[in-house]
């Protein structure tokens, strides 16, 4: 799995920088067409600790507010929960990740 923001990083320093609260993050977005609409989610990204996470989800949020209201009904339903995950930093799944990477790295499964 690659996850953008971990470039040259061993396991031992992102257990540090999370626990200084680095985490990893999911952002929204939503596309219609007429009668359809998808909701999507990004790839993970890392956010370092101190850093803001809104800029990184703008490129969503910017797909979002051009492609995602035109379906009916769900477009505008599916487009403001997106735009209010990534307008409040994306969805957070640092546990979960952490759970697979450190489950990788021992060759166990992670709980579920």
């Amino acid at each position: 799995m690659a996850i953008a923001g971990l470039e040259n990083m061993t396991i031992g320093e992102l257990e540090q920088e999370v626990a200084n609260g680095g985490r990893f993050v999911i952002y929204q977005y939503t596309i219609s067409i007429l009668v359809m609409t998808f909701k999507r989610g990004s790839a993970v990204f890392y956010i370092k600790p101190g850093e803001g996470s809104v800029g990184k989800g703008m490129p969503y949020t910017l797909l979002t507010l051009l492609l995602g209201w035109w379906g009916i009904p769900w477009g505008p339903i599916y487009s403001i929960m997106s735009l209010a995950s990534n307008l409040g930093g994306g969805k957070d799944v640092t546990n979960e990740v952490m759970n697979n990477i450190l489950a990788s790295r021992s060759g166990s499964a992670p709980p579920t």
